[in-house]
């Protein structure tokens, strides 16, 4: 009997081949309990919310030379939940520097291409709690259809899941939807644009035109203004374009340098969310801003210390492409772009690098960068994996880290009737980028997590706690307003 096949889509393809040794395409999670888990509990959760209604959790990447069109998605005819599903005690001395330890080795392990291309972990530790580690591919989909997926998983109550009874599907918040993006990051340049900006600017100009032509041809043939602004929105394409392809390479510091495959982890203790959008509001900013800046302040902070002058950082930050109003899809998938965010990280002033990301955010927002981006990302898909490899080189060459902010639920969820702590969700990171930054809200409480090569960052914990700094120093800050009033009576 045949097996039945599916092509992976173009850009699942791009993520697919960007795997190698020094950066593997994995997104990696984590969460935190205060108790133990019951394994049986997990394991029946695991069998009938993630591997029963998501068909890629038990199917395998079929790929060779003799594979006519691309890599495929099959049935493991060999699926078998214990290859997927792993216990085991934390090593000594069993705190958290030892779990934070343990995931990044864990990180630094390729996943098997022989089963699907996913594993748990649940570990005994630290103290009475636990953790949970989940590692996914990336091809089998991005950070938004991910954090549904492990919602599903979830209840906000206890008893849901008493065992036998059947599994609650819980929808995405809206607001969640909003603003997920995680995975969380590659792409373009020199001679190699020649060949690819064509077709990216193609695909992309032709798409639009030809989507507002069919739904609107008439109005736009008939009222020359209408076509002036297809044309203003086609031009503000290739603007985006133009950004991606030639923005030059950022710059080499202490945390762009070549890449090992050892992984360090830290995360922060939590902070108050209620006390960042305090902040927020006295500066007429995002939660979004203010957590940006604060990043920018500790890696000001850890450049000093490292004895290098501070400068700007570009980072990759995802942009969620899918639409709000529909479910993701059973088949899951990627389907988000990527833009760049260069952090003010060479401003002394705390105050003045909220101000500058503010501003920097407010453009992305009303930017074509992320669509322009997925279109190109689909080129790429399509390229064979050593041109896709050079692609990759050289985009990753214009960024230092890649930046994620997941907002998760609002309140206590259960995972097999355990309360869950605090969550993280690290991107991968591709060609040259060596650094992941996480930062996860779930239930009043902020956590930031570092993911990053241990020959860059050997002591990321210095970074996370840096950012609880930065909170505490812009939460003195004088609100806009009197700030502002004060600077004008000055000038006076």
């Amino acid at each position: 009997m045949s097996t039945v096949r599916q092509p992976l889509s173009s850009a699942d393809t791009a993520w697919l081949h960007m795997d190698r040794p020094t950066n593997l395409m994995v997104i990696n999670s984590i969460l935190l309990f205060d108790e133990q888990l019951d394994w049986e509990r997990l394991t029946e959760v695991v069998r009938t919310r993630l591997v029963g209604p998501y068909p890629r959790f038990r199917e395998r990447v079929a790929e060779s030379r003799l594979t006519v069109g691309g890599p495929q998605w099959e049935a493991d005819a060999d699926f078998d939940l214990a290859r997927h599903l792993h216990r085991r005690g934390l090593p000594a001395p069993g705190d958290e520097s030892a779990l934070q330890a343990l995931v990044g080795d864990l990180a630094s392990i390729p996943l098997d291409r022989g089963k699907p291309l996913w594993d748990m972990y649940l570990i005994d530790g630290p103290g009475p709690g636990c953790a949970v580690i989940v590692r996914m591919h990336h091809c089998i989909a991005d950070g938004i259809a991910l954090a549904e997926v492990m919602l599903s998983l979830t209840d906000s109550a206890a008893h849901r899941q008493a065992r036998g009874e059947p599994p609650v599907q819980r929808p995405l918040p809206r607001s969640l939807l909003r603003t997920l993006a995680a995975a969380p990051s590659r792409a373009l340049e020199s001679s190699l644009s020649t060949t690819l900006a064509p077709v990216a600017s193609v695909l992309g100009a032709t798409r639009r035109l030809a989507d507002t032509l069919a739904r609107e041809g008439g109005r736009t043939l008939a009222h020359p203004r209408h076509a002036l602004a297809l044309t203003d929105e086609l031009a503000a394409d290739a603007r985006a374009l133009a950004k991606l392809l030639f923005t030059p390479p950022d710059a080499r510091s202490v945390l762009k340098r070549e890449l090992g495959t050892t992984r360090s982890v830290a995360w922060s203790r939590p902070l108050s969310l209620e006390r960042v959008k305090t902040i927020a509001h006295a500066q007429d900013a995002t939660v979004n801003d203010v957590l940006l800046a604060a990043v920018s302040g500790a890696l000001r902070g850890y450049l000093i210390a490292r004895g290098e002058e501070p400068h700007e950082i570009r980072t990759l930050v995802p942009v969620n492409l899918r639409p709000l109003d529909r479910p993701v899809p059973d088949e899951l998938g990627n389907r988000f772009g990527l833009v760049f965010l260069t952090l003010p990280v060479d401003r002394s002033s705390s105050r003045e690098r909220l101000r500058e990301l503010k501003l920097r955010m407010d453009d992305i927002k009303h930017s074509p960068e992320g669509p322009v981006s997925y279109v190109v990302l689909e080129a790429v898909g399509l390229t064979p994996p050593e041109i896709e490899r050079r692609i990759v080189d050289m985009f990753t060459a214009k960024a230092t880290a890649v930046m994620t902010n997941v907002p998760g639920p609002r309140e206590t969820v259960y995972l097999a009737g355990c309360p869950l702590r605090a969550v993280l969700v690290w991107a991968p990171t591709a060609g040259s980028v060596g650094t992941s930054v996480s930062i996860f809200s779930y239930d009043g409480q902020i956590t930031i997590g570092l993911l990053a090569h241990a020959g860059l960052i050997p002591d990321p914990r210095s970074i996370t706690e840096r950012v609880r700094r930065e909170v505490t120093t812009m939460a003195r800050l004088a609100p806009l307003a009197e700030h502002a009033h004060t600077t004008e009576h000055r000038t006076a």
